[in-house]
């Protein structure tokens, strides 16, 4: 009877060990699955009013099918509205941005963008960004705070056309082109380019 209740202890001791491992095996695995997501982040910054619409969405659509999780960031948490009428509720404030979370740091045009030419803290996500080595891309209006943020001096980009001398002052090399890269740096003429900036920036994250 005695080596019956031995047995019965051995086997219950040997179900909690094996629960308790593959339990906690579990834990590290989802944990590792976090993490893995995690170091496919992309984040993209709207302004609060007139952001243009196919830059955020057709982007954002493009990184999300390609598995990174893209967060917007925007100087208010109120919804945003873009110049078509598409509504965005942003995610995080441009305050409390860590560029060391992600891959990646897009910067929308459209008329709103203007709202960001000479601010502080996006001019200084985009400089932490590129003496991080990440890719850095904006579009239409948005790569005049880049230039004014002082990361264009010396390197191609292009711009919405109207706004090329803003490039030109602050020492970047305007092109004309549709979307132009040089090194991590990726700029793109308007909403037409969208698609084309889009999968340039997933070529360079590759």
């Amino acid at each position: 009877m005695r080596g019956r209740t031995e047995i019965w202890k051995g086997l219950i001791s040997l179900l909690v060990f094996t629960f308790l491992f593959f339990n906690n095996w579990g834990n590290v695995l989802n944990s590792w699955a976090k993490n893995s997501t995690s170091e496919k982040k992309i984040l993209m910054i709207i302004a609060p009013q007139n952001f243009r619409d196919e830059e955020l969405f057709i982007p954002k659509k493009i990184f999300e099918d390609n598995g990174y999780d893209v967060e917007v960031a925007c100087s208010s948490l109120k919804t945003a509205k873009g110049m078509l009428g598409a509504r965005y509720k942003p995610e995080l404030l441009l305050s409390k941005v860590r560029v060391e979370k992600y891959q990646a740091i897009i910067l929308v045009g459209g008329s709103g963008s203007v709202v960001y030419f000479n601010n502080k803290i996006v001019h200084r996500i985009v400089r932490n960004a590129v003496k991080e080595h990440k890719v850095v891309g904006a579009i239409c209006l948005a790569p005049c705070i880049l230039a004014k943020a002082g990361v264009l001096k010396g390197k191609k980009a292009t711009v919405w056309y109207s706004a090329k001398n803003c490039l030109i002052e602050n020492g970047a090399i305007y092109t004309g082109r549709g979307v132009e890269k040089d090194g991590n740096i990726i700029t793109a003429s308007g909403p037409l380019a969208a698609k084309q900036f889009a999968y340039t920036i997933l070529k360079s994250l590759k």
